[in-house]
């Protein structure tokens, strides 16, 4: 019997570990999402909504400011697998995650945060931005460039003005519109605007 429980716990630490840090990034949302801001939220708040110590938190995060764009960032869909057949195909999946961004319930504390606070924790939303914002810019970016060189988009296309009028559409009716958007949204923007980065 002695001999079996090393067994049975080492396999057990793992789980705990990563439970823990769900719970972790669940108080935080918690928190946020109860309208607490950054200047209020504190490690302590966090570690007793969570039920941990607060040394678990710190051995993950090394301050406030991280764990909160790292929370945030949980929030985001995730990028989907780009099946790189046509730029359409590949740009109407980008903007897909954008919208099933909006009908996350959740997804206003990313919005509270990045408004009310976007000034006072400049640190917190550039890692907000390396984390959540820039891996889903570059998609976008090699998507484009990727049609420059099979043909299918413009040579001189100007890559950033693309993603800027394609993902701020989006942006526009994520933040705008009332209600559940449309499932063909994000096809019916990128039919709109291909044409004018068509070759």
């Amino acid at each position: 019997m002695t001999i079996q429980e090393p067994v049975t716990a080492r396999p057990a630490g793992r789980p705990r570990s990563e439970k823990a840090e769900k719970a972790i990034i669940e108080a935080t949302l918690d928190l946020i999402g109860d309208g607490m801001g950054v200047a209020e939220l504190s490690i302590e708040a966090i570690a007793s909504r969570a039920g941990v110590g607060k040394t678990t938190i710190y051995r993950r995060w090394s301050n406030k400011e991280e764990l909160v764009a790292d929370a945030l960032a949980t929030l985001k869909a995730p990028l989907p697998p780009l099946a790189g057949v046509s730029v359409r195909d590949d740009l109407i999946s980008l903007l897909n995650a954008m919208r099933e961004d909006k009908d996350r319930s959740r997804t206003r504390c990313v919005m509270n945060v990045m408004m009310s606070d976007a000034d006072r924790y400049p640190a917190l939303m550039e890692r907000f931005r390396k984390v959540a914002i820039e891996p889903r810019k570059e998609a976008m970016r090699e998507v484009l460039r990727r049609g420059i060189g099979t043909g299918e988009l413009r040579a001189d296309l100007d890559v950033e003005m693309g993603m800027a009028i394609l993902s701020g559409t989006m942006i526009w009716y994520t933040k705008w519109a009332s209600g559940d958007l449309p499932e063909d949204l994000p096809e019916r923007i990128v039919d709109h605007v291909l044409p004018g980065l068509a070759a």
